[in-house]
């Protein structure tokens, strides 16, 4: 990457996707790809060419428990915030050891609420883009807490994910998550856990989880994990372990050799 001039390093005007890499398959592959180009398209982005990011990272020689970082920047070139003249679209590949979440996912995680707020943004909601700020606030936020994981309001007061995952909540035989109309980003994990289950996208403030029997918190690196504790309430996992143990046959519906479509 040229920082002088690549406009992810300039101005964060880039997307990215973090993606499992298990026994040599990218997992969620599909969906991952569905929301880099949507993304790419709803910024403006020349088009992206999907044959050239898949042969990319199949040259990377993947194995087992691997962390794939894709970061699609707008190109590099021009001077300013104006993307005119912009030669792109540039991509950059990274790979890292995957982290053991086998506790988080066996005994679940506790959870508070942030005091940070996110700001309400219908133009990027939804985008997992460079500009990444509130989250690193939030990162220190959660590091001076003593709890596992922060759930995240917006300046209205609207719920809308945790610092890194997105998050369920189960009350009455019900599965919710946030809408994210206004801010968040739309994890793959959400999408495929809302293509098997019947979820409702609500708009619901901390006074709304009063009688919430479960919750769950999910990313594509960890999964699905249960919330043990939500402040000082203990809350039920059955329900969260129930998509668990669907969770690998559903994942594997999604997952390619290599980043190559089956």
């Amino acid at each position: 990457m040229n920082g002088l001039t690549d406009r992810s390093f300039l101005y964060g005007d880039a997307l990215f996707s973090t993606m499992k890499v298990q026994d040599s398959r990218l997992q969620l592959w599909p969906l991952h790809w569905q929301r880099l180009q949507q993304s790419a398209a709803r910024l403006g982005f020349a088009p992206l060419v999907q044959q050239q990011i898949e042969d990319a990272i199949a040259m990377r020689q993947l194995s087992n428990n691997q962390v794939l970082k894709i970061q699609v920047s707008r190109g590099a070139g021009g001077r300013g915030y104006s993307p005119r003249g912009v030669d792109g679209p540039s991509i950059y590949l990274s790979d890292a050891t995957l982290p053991d979440y086998t506790i988080q996912q066996q005994h679940g995680v506790s959870l508070d609420l942030a005091s940070l707020r996110l700001g309400r943004q219908p133009a990027l909601a939804g985008i997992k883009h460079c500009n990444r700020l509130e989250n690193v606030l939030l990162k220190q936020e959660l590091e001076s807490s003593t709890v596992d994981e922060l759930l995240v309001a917006d300046s209205e007061n609207v719920l809308v994910e945790c610092t890194a995952a997105n998050i369920m909540f189960y009350k009455q035989q019900q599965w919710f998550t946030p809408s994210l109309q206004y801010a968040g980003v739309a994890g793959v994990m959400r999408d495929l856990l809302m293509r098997h289950l019947n979820i409702r996208e609500v708009t619901w403030s901390v006074a709304d989880l009063i009688d919430v029997d479960a919750m769950l918190v999910c990313n594509a690196l960890m999964g699905v994990v249960p919330v043990r504790q939500w402040r000082q309430v203990a809350l039920d996992l059955a329900p969260v372990q129930v998509i668990q143990n669907n969770l690998p046959q559903w994942i594997d519906e999604f997952s390619s050799p290599c980043g190559k479509k089956r």
